[in-house]
């Protein structure tokens, strides 16, 4: 199981200033805490709670569907490009990143055991969409399409311009190279798709973007390139019984979510993510969206204006020891830094021992892993000196079972923050906002009115 690790929190370490009690604190909001997690599991099946992604672990159902689907196409495609925006695209991101060889796309077919190379259309760059379709043999690509309602504009304008390349390349037979992730029964791609014949995966009700890497949003793509999905689901399972005892001294996504709560109210109203693994990185930018979009509310549920929610920043040991580090240490004492560190790697990899009688020599004969680990030893043990409050996540091995639980983990973390700021974790009215005058902007029907004053706004 994964680890969690909060005495560079406590005040014993850095200070009563800029730390907490931790244990008391434990003990002050026990029966806080333990009245939450009790609430969040017991209403995971109530329709309307938007807590149906508790449950997405234990769908085997689904996992036997998609393997059996990507075991029906093996072979038959050498890309597959993924549709989505948001949580759409960032856990697919976060996942293959970690799960796959590096540089995956640069394998050849051999290397890569027969399986396509994968690419995210992810935000709606002209540049970058027309060179990744001008290196790409449309015919010999999946296209996976992705969204809940059909009407995201970013992914839907991507989806409209792939369609009809394929059908101008296919003919008829494009619809061989479309497989969409949708609503079971509403919105416009569900149309699409009913009405086009293709071939469809469900989008769960109850279950939010940021939310739904464990539907088929994430699985479907990740068993098309060869990850063990029943592996993942596992580790979400193992993890979910774990995380449901309600005694936050054996929590420890209570254990984090309530320091970040404190720490907030202490003024460290950011939170930074910093795995020490470059295969991990990906996954800061899931808890960015994860964290931000659940936490960062201006209502509670009381209606009163809070306008609360830690800022979360992404970082990379070591990369951001040579960027960010001097901000950390020196800059305003208004952070939580979340390291994530792997206890062991896939490799071993020496540093032999060349450049004798120089500056340099003490590292042969050490591993990068030695390096690596004192990298992360010495930034942490720095912060500590300058008073700055961190924690640390272990992970065992990097690997399906225990990406599965850490991403769980910090759902299930960011669940029990909202409730201890009393918000609404799982609505998302300021992204509603935009999306409106983005549909106002480009001549959607029905938003002429708002198109006008949107104008008027955007010239003045």
């Amino acid at each position: 199981m994964l680890e969690f690790n909060w005495k560079n929190a406590d005040e014993a370490v850095i200070g009563k200033e800029h730390g907490i009690n931790v244990k008391n604190e434990f003990e002050n909001y026990k029966s806080k805490v333990a009245n939450i997690i009790s609430d969040i599991y017991s209403n995971k099946n109530i329709s309307g709670k938007w807590l149906a992604w508790m449950n997405l672990g234990y769908n085997e159902e689904l996992v036997k569907e998609i393997n059996e689907y990507a075991k029906s196409i093996k072979g038959k495609f050498d890309n597959l490009l993924v549709l989505g925006i948001g949580g759409s695209a960032l856990g697919g991101i976060a996942v293959t990143e970690a799960l796959l060889k590096p540089y995956w796309n640069v394998l050849d077919k051999e290397q890569r055991n027969d399986m396509p190379r994968i690419f995210f259309v992810d935000n709606i760059d002209p540049d970058q969409i027309k060179g990744l379709l001008d290196i790409l043999n449309i015919k010999k690509t999946l296209v996976n399409v992705i969204t809940k309602s059909g009407s995201t504009a970013e992914t839907m304008s991507a989806f409209m311009i792939l369609k009809d390349m394929l059908e101008q390349d296919l003919g008829s037979d494009y619809k061989k190279n479309i497989v969409a992730t949708t609503d079971v029964t509403k919105g416009i791609l569900r149309q699409i798709s009913d009405k086009e014949g293709l071939k469809s995966f469900i989008v769960p009700d109850d279950v939010g973007g940021r939310f739904s890497v464990f539907s088929a949003v994430g699985l479907l793509p990740f068993a098309l390139v060869g990850i063990d999905i029943a592996k993942i689901l596992k580790g979400v399972r193992d993890m979910d019984k774990a995380l449901s005892n309600t005694d936050i001294n054996n929590n420890i996504a209570a254990q984090n979510a309530l320091i970040h709560y404190l720490m907030d109210k202490k003024g460290k109203n950011i939170s930074v993510m910093m795995p020490y693994s470059g295969r991990l990185k990906f996954v800061s930018d899931w808890y960015v969206q994860l964290w931000a979009e659940s936490l960062g509310k201006d209502k509670d549920l009381d209606g009163n204006d809070v306008n609360v929610g830690p800022t979360p920043i992404k970082a990379l040991g070591a990369t951001d020891q040579h960027s960010q580090i001097q901000l950390y240490n020196e800059g305003p004492n208004d952070k939580l830094i979340n390291f994530i560190r792997v206890k062991e790697f896939d490799n071993t990899l020496e540093i032999p021992t060349v450049f004798q009688n120089t500056g340099i020599s003490y590292l042969g004969g050490k591993t990068v892993n030695d390096l690596n680990n004192a990298e992360a030893d010495s930034t942490r043990v720095a912060l500590n000196d300058y008073k700055r409050p961190n924690v640390t996540i272990t992970v065992p091995k990097v690997n399906e079972y225990y990406l599965g639980q850490i991403l769980y983990m910090l759902e299930i973390q960011t669940a029990i923050a909202g409730a201890l700021y009393n918000i609404d974790t799982f609505n998302q009215p300021g992204v509603e906002q935009a999306k409106n005058y983005i549909y106002a902007l480009m001549g959607r029907k029905g938003y002429e009115e708002s198109a006008k004053t949107l104008k008027q706004k955007i010239n003045t």
